[in-house]
C-alpha cells in the first residue's frame, strides 16, 4: 500500500495532479478540497489510497489525513465507489460531510451527483456512529469569490467533464452559477457550486 507520496508537483488540474518522485511521475486523483490547498507549491506531500481493480490501479490523494479517513469511510459503504467518494469530497468540505452525517441531513448528501436517496440514507446510517462528534466543527460553507474569466470557465468545464458530467449539463450548470455570482469567483468555488446545481 502506498500511504503517501512526497515529491515535486509536475502538473496540477482540479481533478488530478502529477507528482515527480525520484524521476517517476505518479498520477493522483484529487478532490477540490485538496486542489485548493495545493496552490502553487513546488514540493508537495499527499496522503494516498491505492485502489486496485482488474483493469486499473488508481491513486487517490488527500492534503489532510482527516480527508483521507473520511474518504475511506465513504467507500466502505455499498454503492459508494472511489470516484463517488471523491465527488462527495469535491462537492462538500470534510466538515460539511461530517455535519450532514451527524445531523441526518439526507438532502445535502443527496445533492451530490451520483448519490440517490437510498445511498444517502445508507451513508448516514452506517457512518453516524463512526464519525465522532468532536470532529464536527459546525463550520458553514463560505464561498470566497476571487476571479471570473474565460480561462476559469474553461477549466471548470474541463473538470466537470472529467468528473463524468455531459457537456451540455456542465455548461448549463456553470452558466447558472455565473449568472448568480456578483463579481469574481475562484475556480474551486465555481466547480463546487456547479456540482451542487441541478
Amino acid at each position: 500500500m502506498i500511504a503517501y507520496l512526497q515529491g515535486k508537483l509536475a502538473f496540477k488540474d482540479p481533478t488530478y495532479v502529477l507528482i515527480d518522485v525520484g524521476g517517476i511521475g505518479y498520477e493522483v486523483k484529487i478532490s477540490l478540497q485538496t486542489y485548493s490547498k495545493i496552490k502553487d507549491q513546488e514540493a508537495i506531500r499527499l496522503h494516498t489510497y491505492l485502489h486496485i481493480k482488474e483493469d486499473a490501479h488508481t491513486l487517490y490523494g488527500f492534503w489532510e489525513e482527516s480527508e483521507k479517513r473520511l474518504f475511506l469511510l465513504l467507500i466502505s459503504i455499498s454503492g459508494v465507489g472511489p470516484n463517488t467518494g471523491l465527488m462527495i469530497l469535491s462537492s462538500m468540505s470534510t466538515e460539511e460531510v461530517e455535519n450532514a452525517i451527524l445531523s441526518g441531513d439526507v438532502a445535502s448528501i443527496q445533492q451530490v451527483k451520483g448519490i440517490g436517496l437510498k445511498t444517502a440514507q445508507r451513508v448516514i446510517l452506517e457512518l453516524k456512529d463512526k464519525i465522532s462528534k468532536s470532529t464536527a466543527t459546525g463550520a458553514g460553507q463560505q464561498i470566497g469569490f476571487l476571479k471570473s474569466s474565460n480561462k476559469v470557465r474553461e477549466e471548470a468545464l474541463q473538470a466537470l467533464l472529467t468528473l463524468g458530467f455531459p457537456k451540455a449539463a456542465a455548461e448549463k450548470n456553470i452558466n447558472q452559477v455565473l449568472k448568480k455570482t456578483d463579481g469574481e469567483i475562484s475556480l474551486e468555488d465555481l466547480i463546487k457550486a456547479s456540482l451542487k446545481t441541478s
